[in-house]
């Protein structure tokens, strides 16, 4: 992390990455596409989701999530910053000339060389499918359903680990601590995935927070009661209510939003909580 001087006080509590791990600052333009800016809004115009809006302009990074390029070996070009993510990203270069992006592990670096298969090395950045990785490895980039793409554990830092496997099904821990069933066929990568000093960044200024699209939020406690349920009253009053409320409502802390009966239930062996 790289921490400043106090010359103002917004500098004295922030800090920033110190992208020691970013190797190539420029990105690939083949795998560059444009990313529209909606602010919350839905096909109507109507906001659907508040407090988004403004914010830098931005480039998507296509990331192979997939790996489906089996036993061709290919090397790494750089390790660049993705404004898309909370992980950096690899640019690979296999043998026929062709590039892609994957996320970046810890210990990746440029020069070295990945592979995906059955027949892979069990070494970070590699990716194969779960039945062929020994149990108790550090995986990343998890599938849900075999040939869909990683769909868990892509955020910066984070890593799951392999507990068993049986039969068609893997055990596999998640970092929030739910224990999971996962199809042995589906397709997972070796390692953790870097940066992990993501989480603790402060941001020290609002300023910040505008540049990554994100809006002010307002306390529903300031506002009146046509617009909360926590607002009106007299002086800084309390909520009013047996528990917090969603600016609709409903209840805001404490309540389960998962659907019940919903389809994955039963692949789920332990919550995580």
């Amino acid at each position: 992390m790289k921490h400043f001087r106090a010359y103002t006080p917004s500098r004295r509590n922030m800090t920033v990455s110190s992208f020691d791990e970013i190797t190539k600052k420029t990105p690939e333009k083949s795998l560059l596409t444009t990313k529209k800016e909606k602010a919350g809004r839905n096909s109507y115009g109507r906001i659907t989701v508040r407090h988004q809006g403004g914010g830098n302009r931005q480039k998507y990074r296509i990331i192979d999530f997939k790996r489906k390029k089996d036993d061709i070996t290919a090397t790494v070009i750089g390790i660049e910053y993705d404004p898309n993510r909370s992980a950096n990203i690899a640019l690979i270069q296999y043998e026929d000339g062709e590039k892609a992006y994957i996320l970046a592990p810890v210990g990746l670096k440029d020069g070295d060389k990945v592979v995906s298969g059955e027949k892979a090395d069990i070494k970070p950045g590699n990716c194969m499918p779960i039945a062929n990785i020994p149990v108790g490895t550090l995986i990343h980039n998890i599938e849900l359903n075999p040939g869909q793409g990683g769909k868990m554990v892509r955020a910066a830092g984070q890593s799951a680990q392999l507990m068993a496997k049986e039969d068609k099904y893997a055990h596999v821990r998640l970092p929030s601590g739910e224990m999971r069933l996962v199809m042995t066929k589906c397709r997972a990568s070796i390692g953790t995935i870097g940066n992990n000093d993501h989480e603790n960044v402060k941001l020290g200024k609002a300023g910040r927070k505008r540049n990554m699209g994100i809006r002010p939020s307002v306390r529903g406690s300031v506002m009146n009661p046509v617009d909360h349920p926590h607002g009106g009253g007299e002086g800084r009053a309390p909520v009013g209510h047996a528990g917090p409320l969603t600016p609709w409502g409903k209840p805001a802390l404490g309540y389960k939003t998962r659907k019940k009966n919903k389809q994955s239930d039963k692949f789920i062996v332990k919550r995580r909580k």
